[in-house]
């Protein structure tokens, strides 16, 4: 394997330390972020968001989600990130990926993609720059955050979803 390339896991069983209450937590001291992510589905096109000029990596484009709090469970965290990113009720559906990243800054972050392909409300965009509907061929032409070229290069290819 490369240096700095993913490492995507389809359904594949969890490797973080499990607790009672089910959740997969980092051991204390890890530098690992967990986030979770919307494969949002319509008309067959997926929706993709570009990140303000302001943020980490800006103008870089991704799948809406976010950050899981301290004792949030993965798809808890993605229903509040889409109603606070979209304004959405979402249906989060089934784990589709997960993917392990090294950045070249030594941070390292875990993503989970959930399908999502039935919601509640209108869209809107409350905190990118653009929201766009993209057919999956198209999605190699949009310039992700590093973390997800690898399910984009899936996605476009057919091989997910």
């Amino acid at each position: 394997m490369r240096p700095n390339s993913p490492t995507v896991g389809f359904l594949q069983p969890h490797s973080l330390p499990v607790f009672m209450d089910g959740a997969p937590r980092q051991p204390s001291g890890s530098s690992m972020k967990r986030v979770v992510a919307a494969l949002i589905m319509k008309q067959g096109k997926i929706l993709v968001c570009q990140r303000t000029r302001h943020q980490t990596m800006p103008l870089r484009w991704e799948f809406p989600g976010g950050k899981i709090e301290p004792g949030e469970q993965p798809r808890d965290a993605l229903h509040r990130e889409l109603e606070e990113e979209l304004g959405i009720d979402a249906r989060i559906g089934e784990e589709v990926a997960r993917i392990e990243h090294k950045y070249k800054d030594g941070g390292t972050v875990e993503l989970r993609f959930y399908l999502v392909d039935q919601y509640k409300g209108e869209i809107e965009n409350r905190i990118f720059r653009d929201v766009q509907w993209a057919d999956r061929k198209m999605l190699p032409t949009f310039d992700f955050l590093e973390a997800d070229l690898e399910l984009v290069k899936d996605l476009a290819g057919g091989k997910v979803i």
